[in-house]
């Protein structure tokens, strides 16, 4: 029940979508202008993950980030993949 609710509040973020890999997790593409912009994005979201102990599977090529969030032990969407999903658009706010 708890990754419903999630999924409904993934699908009102643009750009999430469902990962085609069979598990619950929601996947986005962030593009920045160059690879410092992109470094420095991760190193943000870095620092929450630490923060709040909950870490995303991440692959950076250049100026593009791609975030999956899944909540791995939990075997699904948790309110810590959607608050990180949150805290990551407000970071790339400040690069567009």
């Amino acid at each position: 029940m708890e990754c419903e609710n999630y999924n409904q509040k993934f699908e009102k973020i643009s750009g999430w979508e469902k990962t085609s890999d069979g598990r619950e997790a929601y996947s986005k593409i962030f593009k920045f202008t160059d690879f410092k912009q992109a470094f420095s994005f991760m190193t943000a979201l870095a620092m929450k993950a630490e923060q709040i102990n909950h870490h995303p599977e991440w692959e950076n090529v250049y100026n593009t980030v791609t975030i999956t969030l899944t909540t791995h032990d939990k075997g699904g969407i948790t309110e810590l993949d959607y608050d990180m999903a949150l805290f990551a658009e407000s970071c790339f706010k400040n690069y567009i």
